[in-house]
């Protein structure tokens, strides 16, 4: 993560402030002192401009959980002009997870396999059963909920590569 926002030309104050993150928890983020939440690494991801994958690795089968929503990473595809990141999500009975802004023209799709859900820019959420897909630019906070469990979708996200 160092590495990441001294390339980006932050100080750890700076991407603490862009990302609204303390500057004592970046501190030990990047120290590897700490184990960062899905919605820190969401509200780190956007200044800095760099999938979630960038943050998390891009070791298949990487999971993280948040709300009552796990997370699998299943593909990671980069192109010169994006970066494509699918994970298999999985949710309990009533789960709901928000999530901060990621980085401009960042795009998810989200196919639903088994249950129902409602998602989508704060505001403006729809629901989705089974085969249905919902698409937003997540460059403003969204949310996720699970309205009919056992819960399962295939999450795409696509980031822009930075020029």
């Amino acid at each position: 993560m160092r590495e990441l926002r001294q390339a980006r030309g932050f100080s750890l104050s700076g991407l603490a402030a862009a990302a609204g993150v303390g500057k004592g928890s970046l501190s030990e983020l990047e120290a590897g002192t700490r184990n960062p939440t899905l919605g820190t690494l969401y509200a780190l991801a956007g200044p800095l401009e760099v999938p979630i994958s960038a943050l998390l690795g891009e070791e298949l089968g990487t999971g993280i959980e948040a709300g009552g929503l796990s997370h699998q990473l299943i593909d990671v595809h980069r192109t010169e002009a994006a970066v494509r990141e699918t994970f298999r999500v999985e949710g309990r009975a009533e789960a709901v997870r928000q999530s901060p802004a990621h980085g401009p023209g960042v795009r998810e799709h989200i196919v639903v396999t088994r249950g129902r859900m409602r998602a989508g820019l704060l505001g403006t959420e729809r629901e989705a059963g089974v085969g249905e897909v919902l698409t937003w630019i997540s460059d403003a906070p969204h949310s996720y909920q699970v309205l009919e469990a056992p819960f399962e979708a295939i999450l795409v996200i696509v980031t822009p590569v930075s020029r």
